[in-house]
């Protein structure tokens, strides 16, 4: 049985949501908070989350929702990424479009925040109009969000390109933090009001989890998450006053909802919402049930965090107080880096051969360790050290035949003498594929694959970009040492 029932939780988020509608004259505009999309935090911390659970939400609802998406302009034309998933903001807005039209959820358009004129954006926007994906301008208001007289009039809100929607529940969301949505959703009820329509608002939470105490390891994972954004959490000052109940909140709603309650007390006369904590719709603490499993599922993602986090200073990403603070929460789970049982394997298999290393945790707790060769990188050394262990393959017997291996490091040194001879990950598994119809061992090998999912790897070196995204798509949580692998100035990460 999972630590987290995931299927309860579809059931009562989305009741949740379909309440929250009826508040209002049939009209909800739903922010999105964190990643629609691929949500590894949530599957991690809360074993049982299913990555791409949200939009199987919105895909049961999808008579009743359309989409917008809302992408800061600035992020366009800085070609901002994100750190997740190396992919540009702008290459995830099209993927957003993709998966909600393959979920046949209607997509409004696209709003393009903080706009001002650039080349940049106007070829994105003509892109988006090639593929009848409708764009909108919004504009930087002076004073937002503390000027209220000016930011709910004609030269605030009232200047944004309306969207226009027909359906009763409306999802805003973005590739990213910063993007505007809460602004969009304001905009849209300023207009909606003007239009004589009592449009309403909520935000879909998962972290933090507000009936959970502010230092819960949940609540503390999602501090770690989110370190590069300055974001913290905090008790609900408003719902504590109104309710005498502690609820976990976080700062940026806690700081932005003195603006959302005089809005709403300006248009309609009165508000629905007492507290920052009741204008989210966030049903995860009701969902859990194995909270020792999910704890220590808590603290295996912080150390995570740690070493991400490492590794983004090392690379000029994150500043040392982004460090620091993981630091801070790791000493209060009191958890240190070597907990992560592959930690230590890895780092002393490394000083005992000198080179590169890796170590894997199996489901079932057996580690596997491997090393850079001449012949293959430690992640495609690791990966069939793997494979043969859950395959009960004898460590003596060679998965690919040195007669591919030898052509293969050929052509690489032939078309670039400057390139690495041994085969990465990806050539690895292409080799095994090519081999698996005449070898038996090789089909078999492959047939392990899937094993290999949430199992846990460490490596003594930064990994090659291409390595680390195989291993990733496998389905293997991997952390790495910030070290490079050589004394090179470029390498793939």
């Amino acid at each position: 049985m999972d630590a987290f029932d995931y299927k309860h939780y579809l059931t009562i988020q989305k009741r949740e949501i379909l309440k929250r509608i009826k508040l209002f004259d049939n009209k909800l505009y739903l922010e999105f908070g964190g990643k629609l999309i691929e949500d590894y935090h949530a599957a991690r911390v809360l074993p049982g989350f299913h990555p791409n659970g949200k939009l199987e939400i919105f895909s049961r609802l999808k008579d009743e929702i359309e989409v917008i998406i809302v992408v800061n302009t600035n992020d366009i034309v800085a070609n901002k990424i994100r750190h997740d998933n190396n992919v540009s903001y702008q290459a995830e807005v099209e993927r957003l479009i993709d998966d909600f039209r393959a979920k046949e959820i209607l997509i409004s358009g696209v709003v393009f925040s903080f706009f001002s004129e650039s080349a940049v954006t106007n070829a994105f926007i003509k892109k988006l109009s090639r593929n009848k994906i409708k764009t909108y301008k919004h504009y930087l208001i002076d004073g937002y969000p503390h000027d209220l007289e000016k930011i709910v009039s004609d030269n605030g809100f009232g200047r944004n390109e309306y969207v226009e929607t027909t359906r009763p529940l409306v999802v805003i969301t973005a590739p990213g933090s910063g993007s505007g949505k809460m602004a969009t959703c304001l905009s849209q009820l300023y207009h909606d009001n003007k239009n004589g329509i009592r449009a309403g608002y909520a935000k879909y939470e998962t972290f933090p989890i507000w009936n959970l105490p502010l230092n819960h390891p949940l609540n503390l994972a999602y501090e770690a998450a989110t370190v590069d954004l300055g974001d913290f959490n905090v008790i609900d000052p408003y719902h504590l006053d109104k309710f005498n109940i502690k609820a976990t909140n976080y700062n940026r709603d806690v700081e932005a909802f003195p603006v959302l309650k005089a809005m709403f007390e300006k248009m309609y006369g009165a508000t629905p919402y007492h507290s920052p904590t009741m204008m989210g719709v966030n049903m995860a603490g009701f969902a859990l049930r194995d909270e020792a499993t999910i704890i220590k599922a808590c603290e295996d993602e912080v150390i995570r965090r740690y070493y991400t986090a490492q590794k983004y200073l090392f690379l000029d990403k994150y500043n040392v107080a982004s460090v620091d603070k993981i630091k801070v929460i790791m000493n209060k789970l009191g958890v240190v880096e070597t907990d992560r049982k592959c930690v230590l394997p890895a780092l002393q298999k490394a000083e005992k051969t000198h080179v590169p290393c890796m170590a894997l945790m199996l489901k079932d707790s057996t580690i596997i360790t491997a090393k850079t060769s001449k012949l293959l990188s430690a992640a495609a050394a690791l990966f069939l050290n793997a494979v043969k262990h859950l395959a009960n393959i004898n460590d003596a017997i060679p998965l690919i035949s040195p007669n591919l291996i030898e052509p293969i490091q050929n052509l690489k040194t032939h078309i670039n003498p400057a390139n690495e001879s041994m085969m990465d990950l990806n050539e690895t598994l292409i080799s095994l594929a090519i081999q698996a119809p005449m070898n038996a061992l090789s089909e078999l090998a492959l047939t392990q694959i899937d094993k290999l999912k949430g199992a846990q790897a460490h490596s003594s070196v930064l990994l090659d970009k291409q390595d680390l995204q195989i291993l990733k798509q496998i389905g293997i949580d991997v952390t790495e040492e910030s070290v490079p692998a050589s004394n090179k100035l470029y390498w793939r990460s």
